[in-house]
């Protein structure tokens, strides 16, 4: 056999071995994954779950911590599977964007765990509420560090695929129902997805952020980059429950566990606005400019709609369901307006919804647990049962309305700058007249269920509360520890929130300037 000729192996792998903070990039998902396969094999041992879980996650947000100090300090860093040369191999890269939305979904998941110690029967453990939980954080952080636009397809399937699991724990009716609407419009809009997917690799030959960001430059003008735009903002906005397309999240996010709601609530919708935010700022930014308006209506009819669907429902997870869409409509008026000041308010509004999202709906089932009911017919009294529970309920109420000094003040207060400055004085109207919509059905709350004496009949309970009522006046430790620790991120963001300000500001500049960024992944810069 004839001697085999040199190999220049430097034309085709990284030669240099992966550094420690490459290797942070992907610690998060491999966790994720690790410490999800630790408890399936655990499956004999769920008295065990628990505590491995709120291990691993503990872990995991104090990874997420040093994975944001590195990129606040250093700028971008790329992980490349295989060793493979970019854009060959599947690239792992985060900036700040990523890594503020990777550190807030491992704080509420965390926060999750600890709550779900209670929430979380016998049964919901066994059929593997910590695998799923674990596998859905390796999905929702995989999204949120991936550098190849279909590793961001497949996170999202992987946080489908546990999310699915999450959603019937229980296999009652109500959950089922719930599940089938879920799942049959999420796949629509991974479908969706898939085909952006592969109409992008069909113009630009890469699957590769960086690759793109750069080829879509000189495919400018050649290529239908306008058609792929909107078909990436189409299959964002259903993920994210955006106005048209957001009806199947009030019809599924009441049926499962409360603490599987509050994580939906906090995590499931903003990695669609986070993909929206990579896509089509970073990516397509001259599309997302011309498509601006659309996204701006879609986003006034996404919050306006939201709140009133929040002051026509009687059940309190229906509620907070609309809230999560008012939500995403502020989120979505932030990429309409563009510009630093825009983008920097919605990667705000984003991280607050996420906290505070989270801890409305565990708020909501402490109060199902004191008052006995879901139902704000059913619910009564209980500022005499537990006013310091009222307290609470108030300052996050206040947050979700968008009133000072909480955090939810100031992303808005930012989104209505921005929208006055580019002369978009109707979307700043959207906005400041859903806030006052859901200060309205939050004070309709407090006054109903809360300042509203409670008869002296007990009353029926239509729904099954599946834990005993907490007695009067009394918190349980797993509940109140996790609702207090989010509350207290929700005050401080909104007393001092230059440092978080700070934060957004980066990342909003990293999306529109990706110089940096590309840096990471071509180092030297690479073959066009």
């Amino acid at each position: 056999m004839a001697a085999s000729s040199s190999v220049e192996l430097a034309k085709a792998w990284v030669m240099a071995p992966a550094t420690a903070d490459q290797w942070l990039v992907i610690l998060p998902v491999a966790l994720s994954l690790g410490f999800g396969a630790a408890l399936m094999m655990m499956r004999h041992a769920i008295r065990l779950h628990a505590i491995v879980a709120i291990v691993g996650l503990t872990i995991l947000v104090a990874v997420d911590l040093l994975l944001l100090a590195r990129v606040l300090s250093a700028g971008p860093v790329t992980m490349m599977m295989g060793r493979w040369l970019p854009p060959f191999g599947i690239a792992f890269t985060v900036d700040v964007a990523g890594a503020l939305f990777a550190l807030t979904a491992a704080v509420v998941a965390l926060v999750g765990a600890v709550y779900a110690t209670k929430d979380i029967n016998v049964s919901g453990r066994r059929y593997g509420f910590y695998p799923f939980l674990m596998v859905l954080m390796a999905g929702v952080s995989g999204a949120f560090l991936t550098g190849d636009i279909f590793n961001l397809y497949v996170w999202f399937e992987v946080l489908l695929i546990s999310s699915f699991g999450l959603l019937i724990l229980g296999s009652e009716r109500e959950q089922i129902d719930g599940a089938l609407k879920y799942s049959v419009l999420n796949l629509v809009g991974t479908t969706l997805f898939l085909i952006a997917v592969g109409y992008l690799y069909a113009i630009f030959g890469t699957l590769n952020m960086a690759d793109i960001a750069r080829k879509a430059i000189e495919h400018r003008g050649t290529a239908p980059l306008m058609t792929l735009g909107a078909l990436f903002v189409l299959a964002f906005g259903m993920k994210a429950a955006a106005f048209p397309v957001n009806f199947w999240l009030p019809a599924s996010y009441h049926t499962p566990r409360i603490v599987v709601s509050a994580l939906f609530a906090g995590l499931l919708t903003k990695v669609g606005v986070y993909a929206l935010l990579r896509t089509m700022v970073m990516l397509f930014p001259v599309e997302a400019e011309a498509l601006s308006l659309v996204i701006g209506i879609a986003a006034a009819a996404t919050m306006v709609l939201g709140a009133m669907g929040a002051l026509a429902q009687a059940d309190i997870r229906r509620l907070l369901g609309f809230i999560v869409i008012a939500g995403i409509g502020n989120m979505l008026a932030g990429v309409a307006i563009g510009g630093s000041p825009g983008l920097s308010a919605a990667i705000f509004y984003a991280l607050h919804s996420i906290v505070l999202m989270t801890a409305l709906y565990l708020l909501a089932g402490e109060a199902a647990r004191i008052g006995g009911s879901f139902s704000l017919a059913g619910l009564s009294g209980l500022y005499a049962k537990a006013p310091g529970f009222a307290a609470l309920s108030l300052a996050l109420f206040f947050a979700a309305s968008g009133l000072p000094p909480l955090s939810g003040f100031w992303p808005k207060a930012m989104l209505v700058k921005s929208a006055i400055d580019i002369g978009a004085w109707w979307l700043a109207g959207a906005i400041l007249f859903s806030g006052f919509l859901i200060t309205i059905a939050f004070g309709r709350v407090f006054l109903l269920a809360y300042w509203r004496p409670a008869p002296e009949a007990v009353p029926v309970i239509t729904e099954t509360i599946a834990l005993a009522p907490t007695p009067a006046g009394m918190f349980r430790l797993s509940a109140l520890a996790p609702i207090l620790l989010l509350a207290a991120l929700v005050v401080w963001f909104g007393i001092f929130p230059e440092q978080l300000i700070g934060w957004t500001r980066i990342a909003a500049d990293g999306l529109l300037n990706p110089a940096a960024y590309l840096q990471s992944v071509f180092p030297e810069g690479g073959a066009q």
